[in-house]
């Protein structure tokens, strides 16, 4: 004769297992088992929110704690999502996206044909005695896209002379010429370009003439003849 609480079963013993009991019988086990043995700092997946909840990364679920997180893993949606993860890792390895071509640069290489001509004129204006240069450099197979240039260096970038701090150099360079150098002296220059008497540069296309007038700044003193 049955008892009252299920075909089987003895009275107060709870009744027959079902399959839904077994399954969450199963799951807390094996839940308590990957609380014991799986790591989960070592988890790429396991993140840890600001609210204290944890989340996983590869399903985008919330869990309340990490045994019910660890009961996730377990089931059928994050083992699903690890092996398309897998698979398409698989592929892109075996077919990485091609990376744009990088142009190098290769260094332009132009045949040199000689110094430029030049002429330097040295003058004083005759009311306050501010010493100028002129110079004129003469480029009549300068290359069409070219413009010559000029710039001031120190003693201490050149490594043909020993530094002298009483000089510096003026450089000029225009394709195909060699760029040419003059040593100065090393009095100071006046760049305000609001000074009508600064560093002033014109380039004669009709002459294929370059000039540089640059006008030291008005010393009180007599500076040392070097």
């Amino acid at each position: 004769m049955a008892g009252r609480d299920g075909f089987g079963s003895k009275p107060g013993s709870g009744g027959v297992p079902n399959r839904e009991s077994e399954f969450i019988d199963r799951r807390e086990r094996l839940r308590q088992l990957a609380l014991q043995t799986i790591d989960l700092t070592k988890d790429p997946y396991f993140m840890k929110n600001h609210l204290g909840s944890y989340e996983c990364k590869l399903c985008l679920t919330l869990h309340n704690n990490e045994g019910s997180y660890l009961a996730h893993t377990q089931g059928k949606r994050h083992q699903t999502n690890l092996q398309r993860r897998a698979a398409r890792e698989a592929k892109e390895r075996e077919s990485p996206i091609p990376q744009p071509a990088i142009k190098k640069m290769i260094p332009r290489k132009t045949v040199k044909i000689g110094r430029p001509g030049y002429k330097v004129t040295k003058e004083r204006d005759p009311e306050t005695g501010q010493r100028s240069l002129i110079f004129e450099v003469e480029y009549p197979e300068i290359e069409e896209s070219s413009t010559p240039r000029h710039r001031f260096m120190s003693v201490y970038e050149q490594k043909i002379e020993a530094p002298d701090q009483k000089y510096q150099y003026i450089l000029f360079a225009a394709e195909p010429y060699e760029t040419i150098g003059f040593k100065v002296p090393n009095w100071e220059i006046e760049r305000d370009p609001e000074h009508k008497n600064g560093v002033i540069a014109t380039w004669d296309k009709e002459k294929y003439t370059f000039t540089l007038h640059l006008h030291f700044k008005h010393m009180t003193k007599e500076p040392k003849k070097v």
